[in-house]
């Protein structure tokens, strides 16, 4: 409606088109909403807000409505030598009429990406504490064009516009750096899970019974206890329990609760606020705080302190925790995987580990298996850690353990289990530089007399032929597969069932023999007790 038909109240009109703006966080609704009202009384199209980009002399599109809709956009659009040179002198002023958008050398670019050129336009330069934000912008309608009372009245907007863009930009920023984020998130559990290992080698064989309890209470919100000896893996067991879970989208953090130090470990887990101690410069969030709708790992947790045990509890049963030197009680969604290769059993008996936070933590508990019990798992293992180890020293072949070797890793007892496996897995890359690993520190010749769990009964004169390493030119990882299998099966008399079957001895199953015989072209049977006369 004509302006000069109709008396505008200015501080209606200021108070109603500032409260349109200020409607929401989502600025392209905000305009839509603004147009909508001051439409009434100006003959209003299209409205904008622009950044000015001074390095690349680039105006940005940051938003636009029409009456139709609002939309956030990012439409960058390059200005030519003369606007540049005009914004960049500052010789504009603040509240300007455009006649035609295309003639103008600061407007006509915009007018050619949105083609308007033929429109009119209101222009006006935000600045909030002398500091230039950005632009609002008024196109006409097409039919009607803009006089000075129109041009006074979006003049009065021109505050509210620069906080509206301040806002929306800051509000936009907030969520792009809360998109990196996030993708910073994923990423860290994608190594994290890399290092861990997603896939558990065993599970199948030696952890098969581990992994069916892992997956009965993957989907559960119930804690979780994991018991056994250091080094048999218990974080790789509780990645897996994170990453079947609901949670799995979530943060998982570990806590190794025995090598932070007790005077510390408060401040850890739970966080502290800005002055609770000396060096406390600003809030800090803990531990648990950062596991908010995920999991959190505790390892060693036979190693926490009195105080600590009881505020552990407090998080098991209320759900919520103080930080360090706060008033203000934080709730906490998350779930906890504990870990610890000590007897808290025996440790409640000596009044050194809670009995309620014993029986919290206790609802499901896995006792995962020392390496000298899943002997299946040692070659899976050896498998995979020559893989990681080798790319992580870049060798440019992968190598194997020589079959002496392999009888080496077989027949030892593990002490530091699959820990100890992986560091001999490294020396032995470091030492060996040849395409076979030969491990040769690892057990005695004690410890290797009698591997009869690994071959059966199998004369020691026989082993010694069976495990000699290969020479140079016979390395091909087939040829020592062939040659490894072949030597079996002669002991055997070309036997692959049965107790005295070459299945047993090699510990596979014998159709996987078979498969992997007829891959190989080794004979096997009839056929190869006549080859072999």
């Amino acid at each position: 409606m004509d302006v000069g038909r109709k008396r505008v109240d200015e501080k209606v009109f200021f108070r109603e088109a500032t409260l349109k703006l200020c409607s929401s966080l989502e600025i392209e609704r905000a305009l839509h909403q603004c147009l909508l009202y001051i439409r009434r009384f100006i003959p209003a199209g299209q409205v904008g807000f622009h950044v000015y980009h001074q390095d690349a002399g680039i105006v940005e599109i940051v938003a636009q409505a029409t009456p139709e809709e609002g939309n956030a956009a990012s439409i960058k659009i390059p200005l030519s030598a003369r606007g540049k040179r005009q914004i960049e002198e500052r010789r504009l002023a603040r509240v300007r009429l455009i006649e035609r958008l295309g003639d103008d050398p600061i407007t006509g670019p915009v007018a050619d990406r949105l083609e308007v050129w033929d429109l009119s336009a209101v222009v006006i330069d935000l600045v909030l504490e002398k500091t230039m934000l950005g632009i609002f912008s008024v196109f006409n309608n097409g039919k009607e064009k803009f006089s000075p009372e129109h041009v006074r009245l979006l003049s009065l907007l021109d505050k509210p516009c620069a906080i509206a863009l301040t806002n929306s930009l800051r509000y936009r920023e907030l969520k792009n750096l809360k998109e990196i984020l996030a993708d910073d998130n994923r990423y860290l559990q994608e190594e994290l899970n890399k290092i861990a290992g997603e896939k558990v080698i065993g599970a199948g064989q030696g952890l098969k019974e581990v992994m069916e309890m892992v997956h009965q209470v993957s989907p559960l919100e119930s804690p979780v206890l994991l018991l056994g000896e250091t080094g048999t893996g218990k974080e790789v067991i509780a990645n897996a329990i994170h990453n079947l879970s609901l949670r799995k989208e979530g943060p998982f953090i570990r806590v190794n609760c025995g090598a932070i130090s007790p005077s510390l470990l408060d401040s850890e887990l739970f966080g502290y606020e800005k002055g609770a101690f000396t060096g406390a410069i600003s809030r800090k969030r803990g531990r648990i705080e950062r596991a908010q709708g995920g999991t959190l790992f505790l390892d060693e947790i036979g190693e926490l302190s009195a105080q600590a045990q009881i505020r552990l509890l407090r998080v098991l049963q209320e759900k919520e925790i103080d930080r360090v030197g706060g008033s203000e009680t934080v709730r906490v969604n998350i779930r906890i995987i504990a870990a610890t290769h000590r007897n808290l059993e025996k440790m409640m008996d000596e009044q050194k580990f809670r009995a309620d936070l014993f029986f919290r933590l206790r609802v499901f508990p896995i006792s995962i298996p020392p390496l000298r019990d899943r002997k299946t798992d040692i070659p899976a293992l050896t498998r995979h850690f020559i893989l990681k180890k080798s790319r992580e020293m870049k060798r440019p072949h992968i190598p194997v353990p020589s079959t002496l070797a392999m009888s080496r890793l077989m027949a030892y007892h593990w002490p530091g289990n699959i820990r100890e496996l992986e560091n001999a897995v490294e020396r032995s890359l470091i030492i060996d530089r040849s395409n076979l690993l030969l491990f040769k520190e690892i057990g005695t010749k004690e410890s290797i007399t009698t591997p009869a769990s690994l071959t059966g009964e199998i004369p020691n004169e026989s082993l010694n032929n069976l495990y000699e390493p290969e020479k140079p030119e016979t390395l091909e990882l087939d040829q020592v597969m062939v040659n490894h299998i072949c030597h079996v099966l002669d002991l055997c008399k070309g036997r692959v069932e049965g107790e005295k079957g070459a299945a047993k001895r090699l510990n596979i199953n014998p159709s996987t023999l078979r498969k992997r015989m007829k891959k190989l072209n080794i004979s096997f049977g009839r056929e190869r007790v006549i080859l072999n006369g």
